[in-house]
């Protein structure tokens, strides 16, 4: 009998348990240490719950801002002077158990898939030993059991994929009541009259789109100049608009300094010594990788200053045997970045052909409403000078379908090459963008010209007309470039 490659995953989100199923289908004996639940933070506390509840608000949206224009009408007992009152309301804690249902259902799927591709999971806490590699380049994983015993196992090759935690602030600790971390908002029962956001970037701007159309009243605090400083700044401008004109205060270049419980109320402290009062204060400032207490660097495996693993672009640390993946490497805080992160280190170690982890194609998507989708390279690159590019932009008002379901608010960008017409990057955003967004991830991917965009049939009326209509429009721009150049 050979041997058999003994491989242990410690972490058992998207990077872990992808891992853990291309290992077990490569031959390799695969062992997954996870503490909550596979599918981590994603499936239990972030991507899943988060997106269940932003589905139940994306339909609270669409009703509140089309029904009139559609011609729909709504019958109640709504006295005349209050017309204007909403005619549809929520159940949170309705919403909110739903959420934690989809959540547990989706980790017992993957822990069902995870088992019968033939891996062992255990739960318990995992960590290196803190030594180096042994004589025979194997690594020593210590595990603790959840009840309480200790098993040491023994690793040619250890992933090493624990995520992030939400960051905290000293004066503004969450109570899982008043003042909250984004894992914490679905204990509520009761929808919050007044939400504070403190943060606006991804996390921040969805929940903080998500509550108001639930029927909160938010505010959101940004230290910044405006909402999703990170994101594309005609996008970031149109999902501002948006959230200022549906009701939403939005708090530009303040600081939050601390965040104190008073009673059934909570005050945020402004670093301006301004102070503003809810009920409710959600802190989405932010992660924290979890790499404090597991042996790393005793082991060899270098830090970065924010406290994430260094890894290279095929998934290896600086120890010999020890890769990782996910957002304990800070590279994209995305459940499909964390995926491949795992399946490359898998591939890698076990001999498979393997292509290196390339971020210039990875598509990532903001689940507010409009939704705000981009790949490859962005805004940012072209006016920084990182890349030469052509660049159009449509607004989704000419498109006809947006017109026949009331979209008002939105566009589609496209980046190409000067000369050869070759798509280098996208912006989507629209409802639904998620889906809109991978014709032009194809693009980017396989080194698509704006002439094969524009020559794929698409169906009228729709909203990926658009993204044809942008290539065309680059397409004359990019002749007529060639033809004066």
């Amino acid at each position: 009998m050979g041997y058999v490659t003994r491989i242990v995953i410690i972490g058992g989100g998207p990077g872990g348990y992808e891992a853990a199923l291309v290992a077990a289908q490569l031959g390799a004996e695969v062992t997954v240490v996870d503490c909550d639940g596979l599918g981590g933070a994603s499936v239990l506390t972030d991507c899943v719950p988060s997106k269940t509840l932003i589905a139940t608000a994306e339909v609270m949206t669409t009703f509140d801002s089309s029904y009139e224009e559609l011609g729909i009408i709504v019958a109640d007992d709504t006295p005349p002077l209050e017309r204007s009152a909403r005619v549809v309301g929520v159940d949170l804690g309705k919403v909110n158990r739903r959420v934690k249902r989809l959540a547990l259902a989706q980790s017992h799927d993957i822990t069902a898939a995870v088992t019968r591709a033939g891996a062992r999971v255990m739960r318990g806490r995992g960590r290196l030993d803190g030594c180096q590699t042994a004589a025979d380049g194997s690594r020593c994983v210590v595990v603790e059991a959840a009840d309480g015993t200790t098993e040491r196992l023994t690793a040619d090759a250890v992933l090493v994929a624990t995520g992030a935690r939400p960051r905290e602030l000293e004066d503004a600790l969450p109570d899982g009541e008043r003042i909250l971390n984004w894992t914490q908002v679905y204990d509520l029962d009761e929808l919050p009259e007044e939400l504070i956001v403190v943060g606006s970037g991804v996390t921040g701007a969805e929940f903080a789109g998500a509550y108001q159309a639930l029927g909160s009243t938010v505010t959101l605090v940004s230290s910044r100049d405006r909402v999703l400083p990170g994101e594309d700044p005609d996008a970031a401008a149109v999902l501002e608009d948006v959230f200022r004109r549906r009701g939403m205060n939005v708090m530009a270049r303040s600081r939050a300094q601390s965040v104190k419980r008073i009673g059934d109320r909570v005050e945020v402290a402004l670093a301006d010594g301004r102070v503003i009062t809810g009920t409710h204060c959600l802190m989405a400032v932010g992660a924290i990788p979890n790499t404090s207490g597991m042996g790393l660097e005793e082991s060899g495996v270098k830090l970065t200053d924010s406290g994430h693993i260094w890894t290279d672009k095929v998934s290896r640390t600086s120890a010999p045997g020890v890769y990782a993946a996910g957002d304990v490497t800070g590279i994209f805080a995305l459940a499909s970045v964390a995926a491949m992160q795992g399946r490359i280190a898998m591939y890698h170690f076990l001999g498979d052909a393997v292509a290196p982890l390339n971020l210039k194609t990875v598509s990532s998507n903001v689940f507010t409403d409009p939704e705000i989708a981009t790949v490859g390279y962005t805004q940012a690159d072209v006016d920084n000078k990182r890349i030469v590019a052509n660049v159009v932009k449509l607004p989704l008002l000419r498109n006809p379908r947006a017109k026949m379901q009331g979209i008002r608010d939105g566009f589609v960008k496209l980046f190409c090459r000067p000369g050869t017409g070759i798509v280098v990057g996208g912006v989507v955003v629209a409802p639904k963008a998620s889906e809109l967004i991978h014709p032009i991830s194809i693009a980017v991917d396989n080194n698509l010209t704006v002439e094969q965009i524009a020559n794929a049939f698409t169906v009228y009326p729709s909203l990926s007309g658009s993204v044809a209509e942008v290539a065309r429009q680059l397409h004359t721009r990019k002749t007529a470039e060639a033809d004066q150049g």
